[in-house]
């Protein structure tokens, strides 16, 4: 049982990296995302170098690789092997990337994933001033979801000195992120 789930994962692998259709490509990292929900599969989707995958695919242009992308991550970053990896391949840069998409989803497991990945080391990346202040203009976002995580960011993994920073940082500029579209 166990070497057919590893090999039905290995198909889906090799299907995404062969298919020259995008709609393919979609439904695949769609499955494997979901497949990163679960913790029986973690060993094999690093095996199978699933993780690089979703990374590679922050970076695309079309929206929905990057929300299937991001949210695999998001699966897959409680685990702790998986977390580090996340932070010593430099995950976090392009996960904050994605903090600027249109893509609602998206944004919320960007953010949920940044919330996952924050350790006493990486702290000071995932906490970064530019971040703060994204999640301050979140946490005043109509999407309740939305608000409500970027509240708890704010809360949870940001001192009050930095909150204050992005704060007064903000009061002097009319640049941001903008909002995901509802």
């Amino acid at each position: 049982m166990e070497l057919g789930r590893l090999e039905y994962l290995q198909a889906l692998v090799t299907e995404f990296q062969v298919t020259d259709s995008t709609e393919a490509k979609e439904q695949v990292l769609a499955n494997l995302a979901n497949f990163a929900y679960d913790p029986s599969n973690y060993e094999y989707l690093r095996q199978l170098q699933v993780l690089d995958l979703f990374l590679d695919m922050l970076t695309e242009d079309n929206e929905t690789l990057v929300e299937f992308a991001m949210g695999g991550l998001c699966n897959l970053c409680l685990d702790k092997t998986n977390k580090e990896y996340i932070l010593e391949a430099n995950g976090v840069e392009p996960i904050i990337n994605c903090l600027s998409s249109s893509n609602e989803e998206t944004v919320v497991s960007a953010v949920t994933t940044l919330m996952f990945l924050t350790t006493p080391r990486s702290r000071a990346q995932t906490t970064a001033l530019p971040v703060v202040e994204c999640m301050l203009r979140f946490s005043l976002s109509a999407n309740t979801r939305l608000s409500n995580l970027a509240s708890i960011f704010l809360q949870d993994y940001c001192s009050p000195p930095q909150v204050e920073e992005a704060r007064n940082l903000s009061r002097h500029t009319a640049v941001g992120i903008p909002l995901p579209k509802d």
